[in-house]
């Protein structure tokens, strides 16, 4: 990666003070030199204020300059997100972030490219680009705010809104199927996908840290609470913390799936296909059948079973659910571009005459 090493300050008055530098001599930042001096303005108790907290207080230790990250969000509450970072960032068009923030990292690949959007911005109109995103591996870190609800809009029902929502826009009750994340990940190919909270910052620091990491498109769903048009859209996950050893499956890679303080496991049935809840209280014996996470599993059958958990029935899965090694496009496209400079030089007035060409009288 190239970079510029920051210039320190101006010493003060009467001496000049030594800064921390790393190991490659640049100068060490702290939280604090990436938060704005502006004022953030979300609604008090929105939690993407929990959310901009973790990211600020990750980006000093991913060891990349502040002119080489880059936030690119789309439209809605969570689109504020680039206003609050001390780095460049790109506050886009509905639904369209991942497809600049694709121009950008394929222009210029030595950037730290981070999307910022939610579950309206990217479900509904930015789908389509979401999609494709996925499906290349673009070298792209997605922060999905999922608080089921337009919020910006002042609170009509979204793709990711149960069914039976009573909104604005719905008044007798959403008909919609709602839209899993996840699945909807999987599905489209990506090679990294997990679930995070926004309050549990623990967990979410640990997933952003290696979403950093990994080489290709990280998709990261953050339950996120909206206490004006939606709140408690996530209690039993989020809220309740006498129901969260129940409510919340903490996957740790090559570590048995266990909830509920270790009293209780997933298990699988191989010859129905389907998962059940084992009661190690109750019966001990069956340890042994808990199933033990595998992040880079290369079947990807159980992500896709544990994006289908949902609560009550099933504790919902937080961390990594897939992490898999693929070419990213850019690298694709770089090389592509290579071989294609390898041929010589091109010739225009030829390329545009060539094949079957026409006269128009």
């Amino acid at each position: 990666m190239t970079s510029i090493p920051l210039p320190p300050p101006p010493p003060p008055p009467g001496g000049v003070v030594a800064q921390a530098v790393d190991a490659n001599g640049l100068v060490k930042l702290t939280r604090k030199d990436f938060q704005t001096k502006g004022d953030v303005r979300w609604c008090p108790g929105c939690g993407d204020y929990a959310i901009l907290a973790t990211v600020q207080r990750l980006m000093p230790d991913l060891g990349v300059p502040r002119e080489n990250i880059v936030f690119v969000s789309g439209i809605g509450c969570a689109a504020r997100f680039p206003y609050y970072m001390e780095t460049y960032g790109m506050h886009t068009i509905h639904g369209r972030a991942p497809t600049i923030a694709t121009g950008l990292n394929v222009t210029l690949p030595e950037l730290s490219v981070w999307v910022i959007t939610g579950d309206g911005d990217s479900l509904s109109i930015g789908g389509n680009h979401t999609l494709h995103m996925l499906r290349r591996n673009v070298d792209l870190k997605v922060l999905l705010f999922n608080n089921r609800i337009y919020g910006l809009t002042k609170g009509q029902y979204s793709p990711a809104s149960e069914q039976g929502k009573i909104t604005k826009s719905t008044p007798m009750g959403s008909v919609d199927f709602p839209v899993n994340p996840l699945q909807f990940a999987l599905g489209a190919g990506a090679t990294f996908v997990a679930r995070a909270v926004d309050t549990e910052a623990k967990i979410l620091l640990d997933v952003l840290t290696k979403a950093h990491k990994h080489k290709g498109t990280a998709y990261i769903e953050i339950l996120q609470n909206c206490v004006v048009f939606n709140d408690g859209a996530w209690q039993d996950v989020r809220d309740n913390r006498e129901q969260k050893p129940l409510s919340q499956l903490l996957l740790v890679d090559q570590q048995p799936m266990l909830f509920d303080g270790g009293k209780k496991g997933i298990g699988f049935d191989r010859q129905t296909m389907k998962p059940f809840v084992i009661d190690l209280a109750a019966e001990p014996n069956r340890k042994g059948e808990v199933l033990v996470h595998d992040e880079t599993d290369p079947s990807g059958l159980m992500s896709h079973v544990l994006a289908s958990f949902e609560y009550p029935k099933f504790p919902v899965p937080l961390g990594i659910l897939k992490r898999e090694t693929r070419a990213t496009f850019d690298s694709l496209v770089v090389d592509q571009g290579k071989k294609a400079m390898e041929k010589g030089p091109g010739d225009l007035k030829k390329l545009l005459h060539a094949g079957d060409v026409w006269t128009v009288k």
